[in-house]
């Protein structure tokens, strides 16, 4: 607000004159901020939230937005609830919605059914978006098709040729499994044995003898966070020594704190690119540590704050209307945000062609590139 208009406003205020007040505008956040990848949710529910602010303090933005929480805790059942809590709230325009691809595909129904349109921020299930042609569902982060054809390429790049599979056995494990083995076929690399896992197992010792007899290269494991760092620490007490590769959703901090040492050596691939290395992302990470949020933003934290921005860029475009603002984000097309320029295709999912490498180097998640296993500095561990 510039000076001039700052001291009409304080004039007003002080001769007891009405200030024209905004509307306020309600969107919900929905992630896991219990359970055991609830760092990613905080991270993603601390991203909308600095997005809602930075909105806020905009004096020229024509509505004043209030964020409402959610935790879904990375359950379908759960999620299936607040997503209906939120979507029965005629109040709420719209939502940033879900990190976890089985929680996603549960709620989705939700979201067509009351016709709130939603922008999925973490969710990597192709299905999500091209299973149904739901004109509500939307999302800016990528999928993992292009995130398996890329580790496939990567790691048999790197002449390794062997490959154990562990997937847990919700959607998300299933798919990544899927279109991994696919891509390593087609690369010439050679599953020997694939292993469905369940998302509270803990012990894993039949899993990883059987596998420790095949002598695997690589052990690709397709789950979320709780259960690598349990597989991971029981390989090192059966003496497995195969390299430890994993998806996206192992790209966390927890992950490595949850290893320590273990961690190292590690390595996972991601669409999009780190935050420092995003358009703005130097930028988003200044507010973010500005606001002194208690957690890290973590992998997919920059979707969340783009996911919210776009949002509330068609709300101050359209106004607080449901089936105008999605028809709006249907129509998004090279909008420029933090994650680089979001189209969406006939299905409402953002293309996001760049795929990261990561490794856990020294205890921390490293882009390949930038890491001494790339200079050749480091070795990964071979049979």
């Amino acid at each position: 607000m510039k000076f001039a208009s700052l001291f009409v406003a304080l004039v007003i205020a002080l001769a007891g004159l009405p200030v024209e007040a905004k509307d306020t505008v309600r969107i919900a956040f929905i992630g896991p901020l219990t359970g055991g990848v609830s760092a990613n949710g905080l991270g993603g529910r601390n991203s909308a939230d600095l997005a809602v602010r930075l909105r806020n303090a905009d004096a020229k933005a024509p509505y004043t937005y209030e964020l409402v929480v959610l935790d879904d805790e990375c359950k379908p059942n759960v999620g299936v609830q607040v997503a209906t809590k939120a979507a029965a709230d005629n109040g709420i325009v719209a939502g940033v919605t879900h990190y976890c691809s089985t929680v996603a595909m549960a709620a989705v129904e939700v979201y067509r059914k009351f016709g709130l349109p939603v922008v999925v921020w973490g969710a990597v299930l192709p299905d999500i978006t091209y299973a149904n042609d739901y004109k509500e569902v939307h999302r800016v982060n990528g999928t993992m098709i292009n995130q398996n054809e890329a580790a496939a390429r990567f790691m048999t790049g790197l002449k390794f040729k062997r490959w154990a599979v562990i997937h847990d056995t919700t959607d998300y494990g299933k798919g990544h499994n899927k279109y991994f083995s696919e891509d390593l076929a087609k690369n010439g690399g050679q599953i020997l044995g694939t292993f469905g896992v369940t998302a509270d197992q803990q012990d894993f010792s039949a899993e990883l003898t059987k596998i420790k007899e095949l002598k695997p290269e690589v052990i690709y494991f397709a789950g979320l966070t709780p259960i690598g760092v349990r597989i991971r620490s029981q390989m090192d007490k059966l003496g497995v020594k195969a390299v430890f590769q994993g998806t996206s959703g192992i790209v966390s901090d927890a992950f490595i704190e949850g290893l320590g040492p273990l961690a190292e050596g590690v390595v996972a691939f991601r669409e999009g690119a780190p935050a420092e290395k995003l358009p703005g992302g130097r930028a988003f990470l200044d507010a973010y540590t500005k606001q002194k949020y208690p957690d890290d933003p973590e992998a997919y934290g920059p979707f969340a704050f783009a996911a919210a921005t776009l949002i509330m860029d068609a709300i101050d475009r359209v106004g607080p209307d449901r089936k105008k603002v999605r028809a709006e984000l249907n129509r998004t097309r090279d909008y420029d945000s933090i994650v680089g320029k979001i189209t969406f295709d006939d299905r409402r999912q953002n293309a996001v062609p760049l795929i990261t490498r990561f490794v856990v180097q020294d205890g921390k998640w490293l882009v390949w590139e930038d890491s001494d296993y790339a200079s050749g500095k480091r070795a990964l561990v071979k049979k």
